[in-house]
């Protein structure tokens, strides 16, 4: 088994910071990992709660998620990085399992997809531009990439909830594999915002993907 980078971003989420990185070093203590935490300039003191529990925290301002998960993918010293959200969503305990499909398969980049996914707007992002790419949750950004090939990914949206990695992979003809998993309850208060303004942000960013995908 291959050594790990884990990279998570964070924005006022301070109370989940000691126990993902708990779960993390349980679930890979059989595999040598970092674990590095890429803040958002929270105010809560997500950034502090960081620097006491994870290998690395990073302090950016207004990356959003999409860059702040590039900025992480950089940062990481081995060549395997697994990318998850610190809410614990994403269940720590499949990685090794998702490392050993991605190795196995010999891909570039693992996506791994939930059995239910709860918005609207992602069930449409994954039946028009997942059906495209071949990935069934398409805005799923639990993944294992390949690090040497995305250092020249450049985004050209300044938001596109990491869904601009997997175009970028699906049009640089890169290895894209699923892992299907059945998701955990989803937490109370998204990060991206409530039912309305999270939909309509996610059908604006599947717009201007469907439109950079079938015009590149």
């Amino acid at each position: 088994m291959t050594s790990i980078s884990i990279v998570t971003t964070t924005y006022n989420e301070r109370e989940y910071v000691k126990q993902f990185v708990e779960r993390v070093r349980r679930a890979l203590e059989e595999i040598e990992h970092e674990i590095i935490i890429v803040d958002d300039s929270s105010p809560d003191g997500t950034y502090e709660e960081a620097c006491k529990w994870a290998d690395r925290a990073l302090l950016v301002r207004n990356a959003g998620q999409t860059i702040g998960l590039l900025i992480g993918l950089r940062a990481a010293k081995y060549p395997i990085v697994v990318t998850l959200d610190i809410d614990l969503e994403n269940p720590p305990e499949l990685i090794p399992d998702m490392i050993s499909v991605f190795l196995e398969k010999n891909l570039d980049l693992l996506v791994a997809c939930r059995t239910i996914i709860p918005r609207i707007s992602e069930r449409f992002a994954s039946k028009t531009i997942g059906r495209i790419v071949g990935i069934r949750d398409f805005y799923s950004n639990f993944r294992v990439y390949r690090r040497s090939l995305f250092k020249d990914f450049r985004p050209r949206l300044k938001e596109s909830f990491g869904g601009e990695f997997i175009v970028y992979a699906w049009l640089n003809n890169y290895r894209i594999g699923e892992y299907i998993y059945d998701p955990p309850p989803r937490r109370r208060r998204p990060r991206i915002g409530g039912r309305l303004k999270a939909n309509i942000r996610i059908f604006s960013v599947t717009m201007k993907l469907l439109t950079y995908l079938l015009f590149t």
